[in-house]
């Protein structure tokens, strides 16, 4: 369905348009300001033809209304034809988080604020060559190649892997035959483990049947050296016909609604605070918890000298 010129409408105007032509189409077009033509303008600033609009801008109108950005057309006269097609609805992985799975097709790591918050958070945290790693909750183990990014090469680490999803395990185990993973519920972690120098997990500590407080209280007194530290993610983001959005989602809700989340990040980082680190709060798709010793000084978040890194 094509809109027709909508270069001056107000976002307010123009989106419930939208959304009534996605309801009832599936798909719609309209033409634009050329958004390379208003570089350095504010969104709704005049320009000829309309309201300078980012490409930004248009693909958080297309996440807002549960729709693909497509591949735009180049107009003639400072325009562009601008395309949306509704997307499939929100992914629910249920408890099925295994090797072939809805979940575990996911690649955080493409994500790419995930990608730099977790490496930011690694350099914070990363114990020199000889310490030890352990990641809860890992899954297939994607996520551990942002070890060696954020030391900038091989780590050097002793890294144990631990999930209650033995076919996951079986693929981490083939991206990394030098770490150990086994079956585990985090639940009932015992001290034959041993002590890590960090302890990493990502999206665990809000799933179903984990209580944050037991676990914290047994990594810390159990299972973390004396100069340990950790960084743990909070999943803030939904999944839709392939792509995510921001927000923690709740059913019967139209937009996110971030409470939970923002309850269990205050909950870690007060527990934290308590027991002597320094906490740092970051991300977007997914928040990190860093907490380091309060004593400790903090490294710097890049590699000095080596502007071509992450």
């Amino acid at each position: 369905m094509d809109l027709g010129d909508q270069g001056f409408q107000p976002l307010a105007a123009l989106l419930p348009r939208l959304r009534l032509a996605l309801a009832g189409q599936g798909e719609v077009s309209f033409s634009a300001p050329d958004p390379d033509l208003g570089l350095g303008l504010y969104a709704g600033e005049a320009v000829p033809g309309g309201r300078h609009r980012s490409w930004l801008v248009w693909a958080e109108v297309a996440e807002a209304l549960g729709a693909h950005l497509l591949t735009p057309e180049r107009l003639a006269g400072g325009r562009v034809q601008v395309r949306l097609r509704r997307s499939g609805a929100v992914a629910r992985f249920g408890s099925d988080y295994g090797a072939g799975s809805e979940f575990g097709r996911i690649d955080k790591l493409e994500d790419p604020s995930t990608l730099l918050g977790l490496v930011q958070a690694l350099r914070r945290t990363l114990p020199p060559p000889g310490g030890r790693i352990l990641a809860l909750g890992v899954g297939s183990g994607r996520e551990l190649q942002a070890l060696d990014w954020a030391a900038g090469g091989p780590h050097g680490c002793e890294v144990v892997g631990l999930d209650k999803d033995a076919s996951a395990l079986a693929q981490a185990q083939q991206r990394y035959p030098d770490y150990r993973f086994a079956v585990q519920d985090v639940q009932q972690l015992g001290p034959d483990w041993g002590r890590f120098d960090l302890i990493l997990s990502l999206s665990l500590l809000q799933s179903p049947g984990v209580q944050i407080d037991p676990l914290l209280r047994t990594l810390r007194s159990q299972h973390l050296t004396a100069r340990g530290s950790l960084v743990l993610g909070f999943p803030n983001v939904g999944y839709s016909g392939g792509e995510l959005s921001y927000g923690a989602r709740m059913r019967n809700f139209a937009q996110p609604d971030l409470s939970l989340l923002m309850a269990d990040v205050a909950q870690v980082r007060r527990f934290l605070h308590k027991h002597g680190f320094k906490v740092f709060v970051t991300g977007k798709h997914e928040v990190f918890v860093t907490a380091l010793p309060a004593n400790s000084a903090t490294p710097p978040v890049c590699l000095p000298g080596k502007p071509d890194t992450l």
